[in-house]
């Protein structure tokens, strides 16, 4: 192998022309890119926000009638099953399980119970 002339400039890696007036920062570098990227990040979230909105933003309850005949009824049965559960007569799955079979004595007394109507009934 032939000794290397150390006079000689040494060779560089050719420069790559990417049309890149700014020196060696990407495309994506750039503060454009950067721009476009929290642009697509605001508009996520904004669609995000848009699609939960009623979990964020949830809407105000329904007044109560009263004069619901369901309420009513409840009324009159839950007090009662709350005092057999203070007194120990009851445990508390029991409560439970009694203001359920109560709920729905309510309502298929007052008539909302069941299956939804027939057609042309």
């Amino acid at each position: 192998m032939p000794p290397r002339d150390r006079s000689a400039p040494a060779r560089s890696a050719p420069e790559r022309s990417t049309g890149d007036t700014s020196g060696d920062r990407s495309a994506l570098d750039r503060p454009a890119a950067r721009l476009g990227a929290l642009g697509v990040f605001v508009a996520a979230v904004a669609l995000l926000g848009y699609i939960h909105r009623d979990d964020l933003f949830p809407p105000p309850a329904p007044a109560l009638d009263p004069n619901d005949p369901v309420a009513l009824c409840l009324a009159e049965r839950l007090p009662g099953i709350e005092a057999m559960r203070a007194d120990g007569t009851i445990t508390e799955d029991q409560a439970k399980l009694f203001a359920a079979r109560a709920e729905a004595l309510c309502q298929a007394q007052a008539g909302g119970g069941g299956a939804p109507p027939l057609p042309g009934q």
